[in-house]
């Protein structure tokens, strides 16, 4: 029964913008879900070598895309379909044929070298991999051990190779004043969680005259540096299996780098006071590591920033934590890094940053 009062209109303008704010984060989660599956093809297609293929290809049909990539046809074609939606492949329905603009190809293709963002691509099948045990140590803690990540070596073994074969002798190793020189002339040196030992033997056969010893606790990185080291007629470099959070040694060496590696470590302030130690009073600290301020709010234009806080969940702070360690963490920054470099023992600290590398920050850091 009414009692004669007027019934307010309940939509209002806030009412209005609320439903456009709504609908349009709804269109951007749908956004990410096709991004995320269109990333797992960008994966295949790097994998099978189809971009590569295609690179080379006039606009043809699935069935000469996938007789020149020498895989099945129905598999290539659902593919491509996948790829025309995504807007990564162009289609003439007419002719019904499939091309790759070149403009896409130099970012897909192995021909790109570093810019190839299809090889990137990989890492979001490995991290899924493991996604069952990361929801498990959301609920209970502890972490991911490395051992089950099936691929992670090769990953990084691929990813490495293709900055170093382009960047590590005339731009990287240039970036310390009088290093080249040096290396000429003969030095020891020592790389911290080498891997699979690629960036060493491209060292030692760039200055026969230094020696070089690279020490990863992954036996099959360890053996592929060996085994890359023997093909390569390169006789001056060693590898060793070691964890090197207790290096143990003192003043033994002229340069010592780290590539990608230190973040991953358990104990990182260990890692880096050991690495203090063992440099010559006047020897020198590469380390090279992500590009990232330490402060989250810095971060929100950087261009990979997602994807290094994701990759950071989902393998390098878990597996410093599965080994009870301090779980620092991809995007520790350069502030943290800075400090962290101090604390170990390095007077003089400078950071590099090289037009090409979005990825890196490139340390120089030096006890005296």
């Amino acid at each position: 029964m009414s009692d004669g009062t007027q019934t307010m209109n309940t939509t209002e303008p806030a009412d209005a913008e609320f439903a456009a704010r709504a609908e349009a984060f709804g269109n951007r989660m749908l956004e990410v879900i096709n991004d995320g599956f269109l990333t797992l093809m960008v994966s295949i297609g790097h994998q099978t070598g189809l971009f590569d293929v295609m690179s080379s290809l006039p606009p043809a049909t699935s069935e000469d895309i996938a007789h020149a990539a020498k895989l099945n046809e129905r598999y290539v074609r659902e593919w491509l379909s996948a790829l025309t939606v995504g807007r990564i492949v162009d289609y003439d329905p007419g002719a019904r044929t499939f091309a790759l603009p070149p403009e896409h190809a130099a970012a897909v293709t192995r021909a790109a070298g570093p810019e190839n963002i299809a090889a990137f691509a990989q890492y979001i099948p490995l991290a899924a991999s493991v996604e069952p045990e990361i929801v498990d140590c959301f609920r209970n803690g502890g972490g991911v051990p490395y051992s089950k990540y099936g691929r992670f070596q090769q990953l990084m073994a691929e990813e490495s190779a293709g900055i170093h074969d382009v960047a590590l002798i005339d731009v990287t190793i240039a970036l310390v004043p009088g290093l080249p020189e040096r290396l000429r002339a003969g030095m020891e040196v020592a790389d911290v969680g080498c891997g699979s030992g690629h960036a060493l033997n491209l060292l030692g056969r760039e200055f026969p005259n230094s020696r070089f010893i690279g020490y990863d606790f992954s036996e099959e990185g360890i053996a592929a540096g060996r085994a890359e080291a023997e093909a390569m007629g390169v006789t001056n470099t060693r590898f060793e299996v070691r964890d090197v959070t207790n290096l143990g040694m003192s003043h033994q060496f002229d340069l010592i780098t780290a590539f990608d590696t230190i973040h991953d470590q358990a104990h990182p302030a260990q890692v880096l006071r050991g690495i203090a130690e063992a440099l010559k009073d006047d020897g020198t600290f590469l380390m090279v590591d992500v590009r990232a301020s330490s402060n989250l709010e810095e971060n929100l234009e950087h261009p990979l920033a997602t994807g290094m806080y994701a990759i950071s969940t989902m393998h390098c702070m878990t597996v410093s934590l599965a080994l009870d360690g301090d779980g620092l963490g991809t995007m520790w920054g350069e502030q943290v890094a800075t400090r962290m470099l101090h604390e170990a023992g390095f007077a003089f600290v400078d950071i590099e940053h090289v037009a090409a590398d979005i990825l890196n920050s490139y340390y120089i850091a030096r006890k005296a």
